[in-house]
């Protein structure tokens, strides 16, 4: 997760939302990225879909499968269904995400029973420090 933070503090430096992600498979990162909708004029350019992006071309698999993603904000519904469909093991998020969170706060994509895979799932790790995070860079843009 502290890869992560620092690739979100690479987003907010950017003028992105800070969000970063990291995906590991065995131990190693096979994909990271952070936020860049606005750069890239790319609305799915999430840092958790630059992340699994990355990892599918170092696998050379759209399948993600025995992976953790790590992200420093509860993914949204069009993150959590890109890691749905690409079986992507286990999910760590941070901070919760009360307006638009498909981990288990709005919905819960990643674990919802109509659907052919189900994520593990493991949220507030590291919540406050990633929490403030965001919290210091929209109080800054208001």
């Amino acid at each position: 997760m502290s890869r992560a933070m620092e690739l979100a503090r690479e987003a907010e430096a950017a003028g992105e939302v800070p969000v970063g992600a990291v995906v590991v498979k065995d131990g190693k990162v096979v994909g990271e990225g952070w936020n860049r909708p606005i750069s890239t004029s790319d609305p799915s350019a999430h840092a958790e879909m630059i992340a699994m992006r990355a990892a599918a071309q170092a696998l050379e698999n759209y399948r993600l499968l025995d992976t953790t993603l790590y992200v420093t904000l509860e993914p949204c519904a069009m993150c959590a269904g890109a890691m749905v469909h690409a079986r992507v093991k286990r999910l760590v998020y941070a901070a919760t995400d009360p307006r638009a969170g498909a981990a288990g706060s709005v919905f819960n994509i990643v674990q919802h029973a109509a659907l052919n895979h189900r994520l593990e799932m493991t949220a507030g790790v590291l919540a406050e420090d990633c929490s403030a995070l965001l919290r210091r860079f929209f109080a800054a843009r208001r």
